[in-house]
Order: structure tokens, then C-alpha cells, then sequence
């Protein structure tokens, strides 16, 4: 059947509403999903410049890395384990490729028994090549910096002997490490002297479910949209049978041959 019916100017007005309602679902949803991506950005923002908290207050060295802490600023203090030290690499800075240089640190207070200490993996900075990095520190330290959770997208490390790895997985950095370590990291705010800071831009993306509801909010207007665009089909679907059953009764109401099945010639007797 054709659509003509559907072009008649009384009709107008309801595919104007059908379009008007799906676009205006369409761009609420646009407006609340760029609100998410927005705040999500603001909160990592805000947290990432928000007063550093003791270690101690965040997580223990037993604990899983608690999911509201990514890039949550902490301060530690202890002993420098230089020996320990591991290289990340290819890791971007300022267009160019590198390694992070990452040296543990024995969380402990002055006095106690840092040997026994768990230690927290610290970034110290960036360098082109782990030759350009310069030696590790050593004694005593205090450190500022973003606390990260370690990374494990499954890479392989291909060189298990050497201290250069493929990403800073808690479980390959171990085995450089004769001391527990916590299940996370440190982005040390002060590069030490001859690195490159690994800076807040460095830190991953804020978890999905920050400012959840915008996201929310924007799925429900496309399913709004979705939902107008159905019911417009559905009445156009509705309307073309009303009117094909309507020609159909006037058709055979005429005494129209291909509707009421009549010849109109009698047969021979």
C-alpha cells in the first residue's frame, strides 16, 4: 500500500510532534552525557589538588586498594630502598617516549625497624632512557604524591631478569622487592633532581560511575527518544491499515471484481 495516506496535511502536525520529541531526547541526552564526562573531569580535578592525607588514613599495606582513593594525594614517610628500583616503559611525556623510574619506599617511622617495613612503590619521574636516569637516593624520606592503583592490563614482562618492566604491576614489581608491598603506587608531586615530573595529566581517567546520575539522566532521554520514534511507527502502521481496510470495505461495497471475488459472469448451465 502507499504512503499517501500518511502525507495528508491534517497528519502534519503529528510528524512534527514525532521529530520535535526524538531530536529534543536526542540533544537532552547529548547535554546530560557532556555534563558527565564534564564532572567526571572536574572531580578528578579537584581530587587530584585536594590536601594530602596520611597514608596510614587511606590504606594499609594489607588492604586492597580501596576504589575511592584513585589519585587521592598522600604522604608517607620512610627509608629509600635504591636497590629495588625498576624502570616502567614507554610511557609518554611531552610527546616524546620514556621510563618512569619507580624506587620503593619502607613506609616506617624514625627509630623503627625498616627492614621489616612494607614498602610503597614510589614514581619518582621520567627519563628518556634508563640510562638518563640518575642513581637512586638513599637514607630517609618523605614523599608527596598521588596514590594510584597498579596496573594490570596482562602484559607479559619479556625480560623477567632485567629491572625494566611493562607496566607497574604490583605483582611483576615484587619480585625486585625483598619487602611486602602495598597494593598500589605513588606519583611523587617533587621529581627527584634530574627527572621530568610525572604530572596530574599522567593520572588514569575518573572511574566510570563518577557523576553516575548524569549518565543516567542521558540514557533515559535516549530511551525517551527511542520510545517517540515507536510509537510514531506504530501509529503510521495503525493509520495505513485503517485506511487499506476502509478501501477495501468501499471496494467491495462497489461490487469491485478483485475484492468481493465476483466474476460477474454467469457460468454455462
Amino acid at each position: 500500500m502507499s504512503i499517501t495516506p500518511l502525507l495528508a496535511p491534517r497528519l502534519w502536525g503529528l510528524h512534527a510532534l514525532a521529530v520535535l520529541a526524538t531530536t529534543a531526547a536526542v540533544l537532552l541526552g547529548l547535554w546530560q552525557y557532556d555534563a558527565w564526562g564534564s564532572r567526571r573531569d572536574d572531580q578528578a580535578a579537584a581530587r587530584a589538588h585536594a590536601p594530602a592525607k596520611p597514608l596510614a588514613s587511606v590504606m594499609t599495606p594489607d588492604q586492597p586498594f580501596p576504589g575511592d582513593a584513585v589519585g587521592q594525594p598522600v604522604r608517607l614517610s620512610g627509608r629509600w630502598l635504591p636497590r629495588s628500583t625498576v624502570y616502567v616503559e614507554d610511557r609518554p611525556s611531552h610527546g616524546r617516549r620514556g621510563v618512569w623510574v619507580v624506587t620503593p619506599v619502607a613506609v616506617c617511622g624514625i627509630g623503627d625497624r625498616c627492614g621489616s617495613a612494607s614498602a610503597m612503590l614510589v614514581v619518582r619521574g621520567w627519563a628518556p632512557t634508563v640510562r638518563a636516569a640518575p642513581a637512586a637516593p638513599t637514607g630517609r624520606v618523605e614523599v608527596t604524591g598521588w596514590l594510584q592503583p597498579g596496573e594490570g592490563s596482562g602484559t607479559t614482562d619479556p625480560n623477567p631478569a632485567d629491572d625494566v618492566i611493562p607496566e607497574l604491576r604490583v605483582a611483576d614489581a615484587i619480585q625486585h622487592v625483598d619487602q611486602d608491598l602495598y597494593g598500589g603506587y605513588v606519583m611523587a608531586e617533587q621529581p627527584t633532581p634530574g627527572l621530568t615530573a610525572v604530572t596530574p595529566a599522567s593520572l588514569p581517567k575518573a572511574p566510570t560511575f563518577t557523576a553516575v546520575r548524569n549518565l543516567l539522566y542521558a540514557v533515559e532521554w535516549w530511551v525517551f527518544g527511542g520510545f517517540a520514534v515507536f510509537l510514531w511507527w506504530r501509529w503510521c502502521r495503525d493509520e495505513l491499515e485503517r485506511r487499506r481496510v476502509e478501501d477495501a470495505a468501499d471496494a467491495e461495497a462497489a461490487g469491485d471484481p478483485e475484492v468481493s471475488g465476483v466474476t460477474g459472469v454467469p457460468s454455462s448451465p
